[in-house]
């Protein structure tokens, strides 16, 4: 071993710090805040491992991995493993390399479910392992089946369902811990596994996401013009990575029509790009933005809809913080973290009825739950919100609360995230 880097026995002899392993195909993802802090102490030696180039954070070493030999299955339903294995190969390939380098690490913190922690263990067996367990794939309970308009075509989709989980499998009988970020992604699990699941979520900076009652938005009209935007303004905001079905962007669009009609001076505003993070892509490379707003052409007033794609950070806090009503429908998948920055920033959040919204929201009291396929719902809901600001206020400040009592960052989530790692 060269003198660069130490082991954790090299550590406890001298009191320095640990050496990390980080793997996720875009990091710094979920680990954005973990890495940040470990890779703070200089002390430290923190790797990553990712497929694609992201935001760099400052005192983590990136080294990015990638395997282009053509896929050879030879049944159709292997394609998809068959990835998995060379994202895992192409990992194991690199931390190889690492090793031979002097590099080894004391705790690797993976993203199992593209398949790169498949052979980490074998490369660095003496490792302590953490799997960020994102989500187990189920043929019924939760997205898959759930949206009547998008149901599975092929009748052996259980079949594949049962290999998308494959490479989670394996993760879960070699990790040494396991993280979920809700209860309900927990439970989503084989049951044998939720005794060595442990609950923590990626964590919201309260201290940044806040109301600011002093917040305006600068907003681009369709004739070039800018028109300034604060929480004295009727504004409705829905946003998403990407503008799709899994995030109810269907349902929303078709609430637009009834809603413009019946409040006249809201204006929407819609953040989030126009790719496919989840489900399936439309033919002929059609949007689903596209597909969904030929529906209701003619029928809305469009010069007070805005689709402003994906905007920096800063200016989308920003937005949360001027919100009138803020709009968060998802299928029964993985929770958002915009959903809970819009209860942190202050927003009355209006949330379906799904899970694990269910697990945030309590009707009534810190938020809105509404039915996910119900346009008219959702505009009842969006109007009563409008129709008296003032009474919301409680409702606001008990959301926030929510998210300070289980979600914040600096005081709970990140604490137990790095007790973990550090934990010998």
């Amino acid at each position: 071993m060269n003198g660069e880097y130490k082991s954790r026995h090299d550590h406890a002899r001298t009191g320095i710090g640990m050496n990390i392993l980080f793997i996720h195909q875009n990091f710094p993802g979920q680990y954005r805040h973990t890495a940040k802090a470990l890779a703070a102490d200089p002390a430290n030696r923190v790797v990553a491992l990712a497929m694609h180039r992201r935001d760099t954070i400052a005192g983590v070493q990136l080294i990015l991995h990638t395997d282009k030999r053509p896929q050879t299955s030879l049944h159709p339903y292997l394609g998809q493993y068959e990835k998995q294995i060379q994202n895992g190969l192409s990992v194991a390939r690199a931390a190889q390399e690492l090793r031979q380098s002097g590099f080894t690490p004391d705790v690797i913190c993976a993203h199992p479910g593209w398949g790169e922690a498949l052979f980490i263990k074998s490369v660095y067996p003496e490792a302590r392992l953490l799997c960020f367990q994102e989500f187990y794939y189920r043929t019924s309970g939760s997205d898959i089946g759930f949206d009547p308009e998008f149901m599975p075509k092929s009748r052996d989709y259980p079949f594949t369902t049962v290999l998308r989980n494959a490479t989670i499998n394996h993760s879960l009988s070699v990790a040494d811990v396991n993280l979920c970020p809700t209860q309900w992604q927990k439970q989503q699990f084989p049951a044998l596994y939720h005794p060595h699941i442990t609950v923590v979520h990626d964590g919201i900076d309260t201290d940044l996401v806040r109301p600011d009652p002093a917040a305006c938005f600068v907003l681009t009209m369709p004739d070039g013009s800018m028109q300034l935007l604060t929480a004295q303004d009727e504004v409705v905001t829905f946003v998403s990575r990407n503008l799709e079905p899994y995030r109810g962007i269907h349902s929303f669009l078709r609430s637009l029509p009834d809603l413009l009609a019946r409040r006249p001076h809201a204006q929407v505003i819609v953040v989030g790009g126009d790719d496919v993070s989840y489900g399936t892509r439309l033919p002929d490379g059609q949007t689903y933005r596209q597909h969904y707003l030929a529906e209701i052409v003619g029928k809305y007033d469009a010069s007070r809809v805005h689709f402003i794609g994906r905007i920096p950070y800063q200016a989308y806090l920003t937005l949360l913080q001027i919100s009138s009503a803020h709009i968060y429908l998802t299928y029964p998948f993985v929770l958002s973290w915009s959903m809970l920055e819009a209860m942190s920033a202050g927003c009355t959040v209006i949330g379906s009825n799904t899970a694990p919204v269910q697990e945030v929201i309590r009707h009534g009291d810190n938020g809105l739950l509404v039915d996910f396929f119900s346009p008219a719902d959702i505009v009842e809901k969006i109007c009563t919100v409008l129709a008296d600001p003032t009474r919301m206020a409680s409702m606001r400040s008990r959301g926030r609360q929510t998210v300070i009592d289980s979600y914040d960052l600096h005081r709970i989530c990140l604490p137990r995230q790095l007790e973990l790692v550090r934990r010998g």
